[in-house]
């Protein structure tokens, strides 16, 4: 037994020394643990809160829309009411109707009517006997008849009679005797009755003076005059009602004084009206001023004075209706758990949107905090989902993308856009959420790669029905309708290729939902025609919006479309011409390198295209000193005079020059990177084994630094640009071939590629084994057919 627990003890002090392998879950956690990856995991939730809060995601769409069809009949999950318009402008009609009508009161009036008669007693008070001016203030109060008044009016002057002569003194006296006896017989009854008259008036006049003589009696009677008169005051006088009946009420009116509308008081027309106002301000008089003749004579001098204070104030009127009208509370029609709100294959119309919409609304109104978290978690999930399927994707397939977080930003940012613009274009006015959605697609395929786009799509398509509250029919339109607008995309090289791509594309949305429609159950009649057509013309719009987008797209993205390298590749362009003019050795040579390289990049499914477009710019820097170049060299050879290191310097720099004058005239970026790559850090060959000669034949002679003599890169990084280094090698070494023999060609063309393929120069470009066999075998081809044998003919005899 002991010896076993001592071999059991040796076996796990083995076992514990070697150190066990991580799992999944672990590597996965040392991985995310990394800061780069944590970066690029803050910018997905910065991506995925931004979604959350545009979709409102913790709260259910509003799934319903303008026109839209419902398989079956709508009916309300929750009881609510709806506003009743015609049952509300009803009240507030009625509302209106009892609103008074407001009449402006102007105190100024009544006030100088009231101090009017404060003075005329003055004056009476203050005379002593009705003699002199005191009559005309006297006759204002005493209605009085025409004798009597003739009486107490002042005597018109007479104008005084010039004296007699002495001839005519003694006659006149005379007659002048007799004839006042004469007078005075005829006029005694009517001087007596005019005396009687003036006593009277006299006697009248002391009664009334003798009840306001005194200053306390003045003081009591002006006390007794602002107490009878502060009914006028406070409520107007009204000649006649100046509103018609269906204008407002004709028993009350609200009265306020001018230009103070919070003064407002209201009052019965009865109690104001011209006719009742002077039959209450006798009324008062009598009750402040007791009964008798004085008080008659006090309201005989104010009754044709009185006239009305009171105007319509229309302003005010409409103000106080308007008024009642806001203070009138909406009128509502009241719906039960289970009511219908839109009948089943009827397309919804505006009313039954904004009904719809109500019962949408007090619905999310009673959903409590537990739901409304957990709709934020599945949406959250969602977008984590999406997040972490297309980090996969990406990391298996373009990991590329993942290394540069300019990258991630510009997915992460495009996702996010083209969901806000989706949800802004699915207004019921436009209902255009399509277009978006394939402008996202379009230029996701440009600038990255087609399969990319699929999932970026679709992944999107379905946040958005997700965000908007659809069903599985949209999101397969949406989905179809941008994998046909992809898939058909392939090589643009024609500005009319998205037109009929969005045509095609659009055939495809249109037939798709009208499928999806029927098997929705929704009957074929032409508002599902009228549907689909729509759908079909968006997308023929989306395809036209690209074609005018895609020169900023190429630009921000730094890619090339074919439509725009046949812009480039022109021949007329200005950096050609010039290389033709100082450089036509190079310029051939750099046409038949096009010719080669476009073949095979074609051959292993690489952008031949392209290639081609930068091998006729690809030695652009020679033109600025031709002559030290083979192929525009004649008899003399100027590398003769110069050491192998100089020529090596400027055989070298013509990529460097190459580059600048590419970056000089606004030559696109993947155009440059040929330039700079095809040489790669290749080795200058000939200038190094004539320095290595050299320096074997000098006894002091150092050794030869490799490096010294080699381009200084980068190598390739793309495969367009491997097999545009390795065919410029092959078209100038097969130059070099005395008899250039399939064989032989083939034998050279080997012989480069391993020479580059052991040097490293295709480490970064992705190149395999295979495909390089394949870029072998159709350079051997394309040279081949370029030195074909031909048929030697007998010589032609010369014409005579």
């Amino acid at each position: 037994m002991a010896l076993n627990v001592n071999h059991n003890r040796r076996r796990t002090r083995r076992g514990a020394s070697v150190d066990a392998p991580h799992g999944f879950w672990t590597l996965l956690a040392e991985r995310v643990a990394q800061p780069h990856v944590l970066a690029r995991l803050g910018l997905c939730l910065a991506a995925a809160i931004v979604i959350l809060l545009m979709l409102r995601g913790w709260e259910e769409p509003f799934p319903f829309r303008l026109g839209w069809v419902p398989p079956r009949g709508i009916v309300s999950r929750v009881a609510f009411e709806r506003p009743d318009p015609e049952a509300t402008r009803t009240a507030q009609e009625r509302a209106a109707a009892k609103v008074r009508v407001v009449y402006t009161q102007d105190k100024a009036p009544v006030v100088r009517l009231r101090d009017g008669l404060k003075n005329r007693a003055a004056e009476i008070a203050a005379a002593e006997k009705l003699a002199g001016g005191i009559k005309e203030a006297w006759l204002e109060f005493a209605p009085v008849t025409a004798a009597t008044l003739a009486d107490l009016s002042p005597d018109p002057p007479v104008a005084p009679e010039p004296p007699p002569s002495s001839d005519q003194a003694a006659p006149a006296a005379a007659a002048d005797a007799a004839g006042e006896s004469s007078t005075d017989e005829k006029r005694g009854p009517a001087e007596s009755e005019r005396t009687r008259r003036l006593a009277d008036a006299e006697l009248e006049f002391q009664k009334f003076r003798g009840l306001i003589d005194t200053k306390d009696k003045l003081l009591l009677f002006d006390k007794s005059i602002d107490l009878a008169f502060q009914d006028l005051l406070n409520s107007g006088v009204l000649e006649k009602i100046q509103h018609a009946y269906d204008e407002g009420s004709q028993n009350e009116i609200d009265v306020h004084p001018i230009g103070n509308a919070a003064e407002t008081t209201r009052v019965q027309v009865s109690d104001v009206v011209l006719v009742e106002a002077k039959a209450r301000l006798k009324t008062r008089l009598r009750d402040e001023l007791g009964e008798g003749p004085f008080v008659d004579r006090v309201y005989a001098w104010l009754e044709p004075r009185l006239s009305g204070t009171l105007e319509i104030d229309r302003d005010g009127t409409d103000r106080a209706k308007r008024e009642a009208i806001a203070k009138t509370p909406p009128q509502f029609v009241r719906y039960a758990l289970g009511d219908v709100l839109a009948e089943a294959n009827v397309p919804v119309s505006t009313d039954e949107v904004v009904l719809l919409r109500r019962e949408h609304d007090e619905y999310l109104r009673q959903r409590d905090t537990r739901q409304r978290l957990a709709r934020t978690l599945s949406m959250l999930g969602l977008c984590a989902a999406m997040f972490a399927l297309s980090g996969f994707y990406i990391h298996l397939h373009h990991r590329h993308l993942l290394d540069d977080i300019s990258d991630v930003v510009t997915l992460l940012g495009l996702s996010v856009v083209t969901v806000v613009l989706c949800m802004l274009s699915a207004h019921d006015a436009w209902q255009a959420e399509i277009v978006p959605l394939l402008v996202f697609a379009m230029t996701v395929a440009i600038a990255y790669d087609e399969d990319l786009a699929l999932l970026f799509t679709a992944q999107v398509a379905l946040v958005v029905v997700v965000g908007l509250g659809w069903g599985l029919a949209p999101y397969i339109t949406l989905t179809s309708a941008a994998a046909a607008m992809i898939f058909w995309m392939g090589r643009i090289r024609s500005r009319s290729k998205l037109i009929y791509v969005g045509l095609w594309a659009g055939a495809v949305a249109t037939l798709t939902q009208l499928g999806t429609g029927l098997l929705d159950e929704r009957s074929f009649d032409a508002q599902m025609l009228y549907e689909a057509g729509r759908t079909g013309i968006w997308t023929l719009l989306a395809g036209f919006l690209m074609t005018g987008l895609l020169p900023f797209i190429e630009r921000t993205f730094g890619v090339l479309t074919d439509l725009s390298l046949l812009e480039v590749g022109d021949v007329a362009h200005p950096l050609l011409q010039e290389l033709v003019r100082r450089a036509p050795g190079t310029y051939n040579h750099s046409i038949n390198v096009a010719s080669l390289a476009e073949s095979a990049a074609e051959a292993i499914g690489a952008r031949g295209l392209l290639v081609r477009v930068g091998a006729y710019f690809h030695d652009v820097g020679k033109m600025l000193k031709p002559a030290y170049f083979v192929e525009n060299q004649g008899k003399e050879n100027r590398h003769e005079s110069l050491v192998p290191a100089m020529s090596t310097l400027i055989i070298v720099a013509h990529v460097k020059e190459g580059v600048e004058l590419a970056r000089q005239y606004n030559l696109p970026q993947p155009i440059i990177d040929l330039i700079a790559e095809h040489h790669g850090t290749t080795l200058v060959e000939y200038f190094f084994r004539r320095a290595e000669e050299r320096s074997q034949a000098d006894p002091n002679g150092e050794e030869v630094d490799e490096q010294t003599y080699r381009y200084p890169g980068p190598k390739p990084t793309t495969r367009e640009s491997a097999v545009m280094m390795l065919s410029d090698a092959v078209e100038s070494a097969s130059r070099t071939l005395t008899e250039p023999t399939p064989a032989r060609i083939a034998n050279l063309v080997h012989e480069l590629a391993m020479k580059r393929l052991l040097d490293g120069q295709f480490d970064e470009c992705g190149l395999t084994l295979e495909e390089l066999g394949i870029v072998e075998q159709s350079l051997v081809k394309s040279l081949t057919a370029v030195y074909h044998g031909r048929v030697k003919y007998p010589d032609q005899r010369t014409a005579s």
